[in-house]
């Protein structure tokens, strides 16, 4: 064979190699990864029914032990946790030894210790299930509700970013008052034959007591994040100005998510994926409030954007307020794994997940039916926006593959 058919044959060769490599191999690997997010799809659908039992397997240590130790840079809880439903019976169950008024912020909320030591946030009923708010997105009191119904679609989707909320009775006047602070006694009242109390809090009015049915109140509580795990606040790229005539930058300026993608920690690192998910979480409760939002503290972007306060969903189910979707269809990108996952939940399939993840919660019912018919809905909206991305710009620009390595040692 003389020479420069070698080459040419070489050529061919090395050409086939790559066409191997590039179509063949990455395909593989692709659908490995598919394989795998339908795995863990079918592993959350199979553990949705958390019962909550106070057993635990791990008897040596105590529930908020427990659950402290679950907490890693990229996850709140791991995938598989068995003694998840021993730790929200001990949320729902263990004895208060204190009561005080709620950390710094717009609503009312109180900030309690259970035995043990465990600190939760409890944020008391204002609304029956079928109430609507109506006005602005962001209007209205804290819905406790939504903070459990928030809690499990977080299971559902896969995230794992959401601290762990269930709901809870109280007997505000043998279980919170004599252990509560002079400043959380101050605040009650009582209401015809309601025991009432309006804490401390940006939006606190004596006026506008959340009031107990007697002295029994509905309500969510939320486990405290480990101190080990400080907190720091971020301002939210795509967060309201909510000044009535002035708009944000991102709600004229088409191009805006090019400019988002050049500032630090969105220039790098997994933060920008996890604001896209995030607005795909807000847009399906129906959250237009998260202004701000909270990594793990000196983190440079690596950690994740932690779904804390979801009260402000779930307010009107026929309220679909598109423009929380800006960072999806203003970036065009979304994780793969993510895409995966609504795929599966479509047809009617997230609505029932949900439904079944929270029937065993103590305020069970959580979610009025409009509620529930709302999600699957906005869900085809999620659906139909990434379609038009990857119709514009071509499904390897808008799928992004990018799987975290966790670790739980």
């Amino acid at each position: 064979m003389k020479l420069k058919q070698r080459v040419v044959l070489l050529a061919i060769l090395l050409v086939i190699f790559i066409f191997t490599k590039v179509f063949l191999i990455d395909n593989l690997d692709t659908s490995a990864a598919n394989r795998e997010d339908q795995r863990a799809f079918h592993r959350m659908m199979g553990s949705l029914r958390v019962e909550l039992d106070p057993r635990l397997e791990h008897t040596l240590q105590s529930p908020w032990e427990i659950a402290a130790q679950w907490v890693v840079p990229r996850e709140v809880y791991p995938e598989e946790t068995p003694e998840l439903g021993a730790v929200m019976h001990a949320m729902t169950t263990k004895r208060i030894i204190k009561a005080d008024v709620g950390y710094k912020g717009t609503q009312l909320k109180a900030l309690l210790i259970l035995e043990g030591g465990q600190k939760v946030v409890f944020k008391p009923k204002r609304y029956a299930r079928d109430y609507v708010v109506e006005g602005e997105p962001y209007a209205g009191y804290d819905r406790h509700n939504a903070e459990v119904a928030a809690f499990h679609l977080d299971r559902i989707l896969g995230f794992r970013r959401a601290p762990l909320v269930v709901g809870r009775f109280v007997n505000l006047r043998t279980e919170i008052k004599p252990v509560a602070t002079e400043q959380l006694l101050g605040t009650f009242m009582t209401v015809g034959n309601n025991t009432c109390f309006y804490g401390k809090c940006y939006y606190c009015r004596e006026t506008e007591p959340a009031c107990a049915d007697g002295d029994v109140m509905e309500g969510s509580v939320t486990l405290w994040l480990p101190d080990v795990w400080p907190l720091q606040k971020h301002r939210h790229p795509w967060g309201r100005t909510y000044r009535e005539g002035k708009l944000a930058r991102w709600e004229y300026d088409e191009s805006y998510c090019d400019a988002v993608k050049k500032t630090s920690p969105y220039d790098s690192g997994p933060r920008l994926l996890d604001i896209i998910d995030t607005a795909i979480f807000d847009y399906l409760i129906g959250n237009a409030d998260r202004h701000h939002y909270e990594s793990f503290q000196d983190d440079e972007g690596a950690s994740m954007l932690i779904l804390l306060d979801n009260a402000k969903s779930f307010g009107n189910p026929a309220l679909d307020e598109r423009s929380i979707l800006a960072p999806l269809y203003q970036c065009c990108i979304i994780r793969v794994s993510t895409w995966n996952r609504l795929n599966y939940l479509k047809n009617g399939v997230l609505k029932s997940a949900l439904k079944t993840a929270m029937s065993h919660d103590p305020i069970s019912p959580v979610l009025s039916n409009p509620h529930l018919d709302a999600l699957d809905q906005r869900l085809l909206s999620i659906l139909a926006t990434v379609k038009q991305c990857t119709d514009q710009f071509g499904p390897d620009v808008v799928l992004v593959e990018d799987r975290m390595t966790l670790s739980h040692l």
